[in-house]
């Protein structure tokens, strides 16, 4: 960059919304990934470095490794795609833009366990499924302060600037995390 132009940074106080979603409707697709957990294991047993310290983690383009990822995924994104137009008060087609899943991992987490503070940009929404979730499991906490507790198939959905974390857990649980990002569909 030229040193002759300095950048400032000015702080916006903005609230971020937090989508929690009921998926039990979606027995077929959580099965499925739940699986896709376990056969992507098998065939990548060491666990992929992140900010998320779990007794395992998959690669982060998972989906790629095992199909048994894409309904699940197909369901997050049309639940996003509503979520954006609450956000942005239209719906992202009529702005000719779709969203893709980009990465996709799994995540097994056993006692003490847990994530560092961290957030997903620059995707636009990052996601966490919950495939198991003990009672009393670390919930996952927004900007160090608001958390959400994990229910076996929950959806929690979230722009991808927001910062969180899940404490050392003290019980075990299972989830499938996704970064979604817009993407310009251009007619033909």
């Amino acid at each position: 960059m030229d040193d002759k132009i300095t950048v400032q940074t000015v702080s916006v106080a903005m609230p971020l919304p937090v989508f929690v979603c009921n998926l039990g409707s979606l027995t077929g697709p959580l099965q499925l990934a739940r699986q896709a957990i376990d056969e992507v294991r098998a065939q990548h047993p060491d666990s992929t470095p992140s900010n998320v310290q779990a007794n395992y983690m998959s690669p982060w383009q998972s989906h790629s490794l095992s199909a048994k990822f894409s309904p699940l995924c197909h369901s997050v994104i049309l639940i996003a795609q509503t979520c954006a137009r609450q956000i942005g008060g239209a719906r992202l087609a009529d702005l000719n833009m779709d969203l893709v899943v980009s990465d996709c991992w799994g995540a097994i987490y056993g006692h003490g366990d847990f994530a560092k503070p961290h957030n997903h940009f620059p995707a636009d929404f990052g996601a966490v499924v919950y495939l198991e979730a003990e009672p009393h499991c670390a919930p996952i906490v927004f900007g160090g302060q608001v958390p959400v507790q994990p229910v076996p198939g929950t959806l929690v959905l979230f722009p991808g600037i927001l910062t969180h974390e899940v404490p050392p857990t003290p019980g075990r649980r299972v989830v499938v995390a996704m970064n979604l990002h817009k993407k310009a569909m251009f007619p033909a």
